[in-house]
């Protein structure tokens, strides 16, 4: 990773940010312009030439602010007294085929307000650049690696930062998930001066929306939540599951033993399966498990735990399947991913389920 330098040192007797911002706070006659105090990062994917920003800030709606991404062009993360206009500017400046260091100096060479103003890009090229203006709010700073830009303002810390960009590089799996990986570390390692607020992620992909109509692969945003990252990494499963397509299974198991009378349990707590039903899965289960305990009848064992998902539950799978949009996944596919998935979900009810969904579908690679 490189950094773009080190922000420049305050006059010893100008107040420090936090002293600023308490004096516009308790003072109404003190109007101050809103600041995003914002950590960020924009990246690309060569392998699937996705583009996309990830954004958390003690700011409402920061999705509605920050991100701007094109499948044609690239991304642009514009924060800390945000001038929106860098996005779409910024957009097509890289579709002309400019590089995203001359974009950055085009943006803010004619902005007599870029002291105060922070940008991240990158391009189809993945070069990524930034700017960070003398005059955000400490502590603020960007850093730049292969295929990405973090940039914040107002952190707690210059490790934060690092910290992004560590996660970025280290996590496995698509870009999202290494988005979202990557705010879950700067978040950790000191995140937002003044806190949490809401947190966005919009990736752009060629013919990656719905129905292959247009460029957004995926857009999720949370607007104000007391954990904004997790909850838009919740968002962002239950997104992919219902959106998002994967690879066919070269083979599919059924739900077996526990997991199925969990799973068994939960469908019937939700409404989809009688409880009869529900009940006759754990009395299996039971049963399946005391068999086990004689020796040398595999047979019956296998007979018990092959009954222990039935039809009910299947058709009670199927409905949830329906309810839930999740058409895109056939319900083998669905019993396959929920079985691999179960024991690593997390939540309850309907959440573990989903959870569990997304687990089990993770290891195939999305279209």
């Amino acid at each position: 990773m490189r950094t773009s330098g080190e922000p420049v040192p305050r006059e010893a007797d100008r107040p420090d940010d936090s002293t600023e911002l308490m004096r516009a706070a308790a003072d109404p006659c003190i109007r101050m312009p809103p600041r995003p105090s914002t950590f960020s990062i924009a990246a690309r994917d060569p392998e699937t030439d996705a583009v996309g920003v990830a954004v958390q800030s003690k700011f409402v709606s920061v999705g509605a602010v920050v991100p701007f991404v094109s499948a044609d062009a690239g991304a642009v993360a514009t924060q800390s007294f945000a001038n929106v206009a860098y996005g779409p500017d910024g957009l097509d400046r890289l579709r002309e085929g400019r590089d995203a260091e001359a974009v950055v100096d085009a943006l803010t060479s004619a902005d007599d307000e870029a002291p105060s103003r922070q940008v991240g890009v990158v391009g189809l090229d993945g070069e990524p650049a930034a700017f960070t203006g003398e005059e955000c709010h400490d502590y603020a700073g960007d850093l730049q690696g292969d295929d990405y830009t973090v940039q914040g303002n107002i952190l707690e810390n210059a490790e934060t930062l690092t910290a992004m960009a560590e996660a970025f590089e280290g996590t496995d799996g698509g870009l999202p998930e290494r988005l979202i990986a990557a705010l879950h570390a700067g978040n950790e390692a000191g995140g937002d001066k003044r806190g949490e607020q809401s947190a966005a992620l919009y990736v752009a992909k060629p013919e990656g929306g719905y129905d292959g109509r247009n460029d957004r692969w995926i857009d999720v945003r949370v607007d104000d939540h007391d954990s904004p990252i997790d909850e838009l990494e919740r968002v962002f499963k239950l997104y992919d599951v219902t959106l998002l397509e994967r690879e066919a299974p070269d083979e599919t198991r059924e739900l077996t033993g526990e997991a199925a009378a969990a799973v068994a349990a939960t469908l019937a707590d939700l409404g989809f399966l009688d409880e009869s039903d529900a009940a006759e899965t754990e009395a299996v289960e039971g049963d399946a498990a005391e068999t086990e305990a004689v020796e040398g009848d595999a047979t019956e064992t296998d007979a018990a735990e092959d009954d222990t998902f039935g039809d009910p539950h299947r058709e009670a799978l199927e409905t949830f399947r329906g309810v839930n949009n999740f058409e895109n996944h056939p319900v083998p596919v669905l019993e396959d991913a929920i079985a691999r998935g179960w024991a690593d979900a997390e939540g309850e009810g309907e959440d573990r389920l989903v959870d569990a969904v997304w687990h089990g579908l993770s290891r195939l690679d999305r279209v």
